[in-house]
């Protein structure tokens, strides 16, 4: 942690993703404090409770639970509010839903906590994340979307177990929306330092493209098998989360793909979403503009414009 932060988490939010997070957050011990708040105020209570029946196992951390007043002085505000999908509601009656949730959290964390970092995880998270800005009326780098993050860890765990090789070896990113229109960016992938198509040989592997996209399709329909199979996913996202809040808390200007406001990074303004971005105590310090493939950098494009569409038919503007 690093010196000058106060080592305090806020997450508004105790479902599975937020308590999955918090979890994850009490193991590291990478916080001093940790505050849950909950529109079920007794679920924050339960699980405050629950949390700290364990401290005995963890580095020592106050875990309490309160109400947006007491978010005051924290590094970190993680919002994993919000609804879930409901039996024949569309996305968009989703997406209209959420946002009126998040125009009432986003002006109470800013009220109470106006210096620190709002990190947001609800879904469809680039377009919240857009809003939530646009709300808060904070600089740019102090709003963040979990955006691709989990998109990318499960394509370097997909790449690491065809190339039988551990995945923090792997190097390669999903960018654009966390969702149907992101992309993969093959032209820099690689494991290594060495490109892919120059280390499928070394494992007596052909480099083949087919493979490849097929591999990707795993990737972009992760969610729909995992939701398929036991209802939600929340364990991965988790870890991402933690690993995000971590690189805030000690400074440590990961590069990790956030999602966050574009400024003209691959002809792309005005909407939220992922690229690499250096990761640090002030928020996102930069945003990485790739050396891509034409078609990659016009996937990009087209990812943003569905988004913007989607935001707009929101808006009716």
């Amino acid at each position: 942690m690093k010196n000058g932060t106060s080592g305090k988490v806020t997450l508004v939010g105790t479902g599975l993703v937020g308590s999955s997070f918090a979890y994850a957050l009490m193991i590291r011990g990478l916080a001093k404090e940790l505050l849950l708040i909950d529109v079920n105020e007794e679920k924050a209570v339960g699980e405050m409770m629950d949390f700290n029946h364990g401290l005995s196992f963890t580095r020592p951390m106050k875990i309490t639970a309160g109400s947006y007043q007491d978010c005051a002085g924290s590094d970190v505000v993680v919002i994993a509010a919000g609804s879930s999908q409901k039996p024949g509601e569309t996305r968009l009656d989703l997406l209209a839903h959420n946002a009126e949730i998040f125009r009432t959290i986003v002006p109470q964390v800013v009220h109470h906590n106006p210096d620190g970092i709002i990190l947001i995880a609800t879904n469809p998270v680039d377009i919240l994340t857009y809003i939530s800005l646009n709300v808060s009326g904070l600089p740019p780098g102090r709003v963040i979307g979990s955006g691709t993050i989990l998109d990318t860890s499960r394509f370097r765990f997909l790449l690491g177990q065809y190339y039988e090789v551990d995945s923090r070896s792997v190097h390669a990113y999903i960018i654009g929306e966390h969702g149907d229109s992101e992309i993969p960016v093959w032209s820099l992938a690689s494991i290594g330092g060495v490109r892919l198509q120059e280390f499928a040989p070394l494992r007596g592997k052909a480099y083949v493209q087919k493979d490849m996209d097929e591999l990707f399709v795993r990737v972009r329909d992760a969610a729909y098998e995992i939701i398929k199979r036991k209802g939600s996913t929340y364990y991965a996202i988790g870890l991402g989360l933690v690993s995000i809040v971590e690189s805030i808390l000690g400074d440590y200007r990961q590069v990790l793909s956030v999602s966050t406001m574009m400024g003209g990074q691959h002809g792309v303004r005005d909407m939220c979403l992922s690229l690499p971005c250096v990761v640090g105590a002030q928020g996102i310090e930069e945003i990485l503009t790739l050396t891509i493939d034409p078609k990659e950098e016009a996937g990009f494009r087209a990812s943003a414009a569905k988004l913007t569409a989607t935001y707009r038919s929101l808006t009716g503007k």
